[in-house]
């Protein structure tokens, strides 16, 4: 009888011994499982690049900035007249990098990441207005990429004539 007590206590013995192997070996399973959940939160919180389109519209008299997204939805439109009161200052390169940190603050809300850049001048001329390079280097400052810079500025091809006489103007 007491040998009988005795296998059934190393019974009892042997059983609970085969169940701590099991726990150690499920909370070490869980440890790894609970890295792998880790990672996996990692690898999910990857950015969604969202892309833009910004359309700068470039004189010697004012500065207009249109957000929009790839279909052509417009999200956000600044100018200079918003940024400044004085007329003489809405093509200055000061006001153009407020217009864009604005535009950079409605990229942001509309989680924009990148932009396509279509800079334009006033149809025949050479060259955009001076607010163009201070906008562009603004936004890149302000940690978004720029993925290419296209001049859109339209060319005239003969049309009416332009103003100034037969002789030109004269200074």
């Amino acid at each position: 009888m007491a040998e009988e007590i005795k296998e059934e206590k190393t019974q009892a013995e042997e059983i609970e011994e085969t169940e701590k192997k099991k726990a150690e070996e499920n909370s070490k399973d869980n440890e790894k499982e609970d890295s792998n959940k880790d990672e996996k939160v990692v690898k999910k919180k990857e950015k969604v690049e969202r892309i833009g389109v910004l359309n700068i519209y470039t004189t010697f008299n004012n500065t207009i900035m249109n957000l929009t997204d790839l279909s052509g939805k417009s999200l956000a439109k600044f100018t200079g007249g918003q940024s400044t009161k004085q007329d003489r200052l809405k093509a200055n390169p000061t006001i153009a990098m407020f217009i864009s940190q604005r535009i950079a603050e409605e990229a942001r809300d509309n989680g924009i990441t990148s932009f396509y850049v279509k800079v334009r001048a006033k149809t025949g001329q050479t060259n955009p207005g001076p607010g163009t390079h201070a906008a562009i280097k603004s936004l890149t400052r302000a940690g978004f990429k720029i993925l290419s810079i296209m001049d859109t500025t339209k060319v005239p091809r003969g049309g009416p004539k332009k103003k100034g006489g037969r002789r030109g103007r004269r200074v």
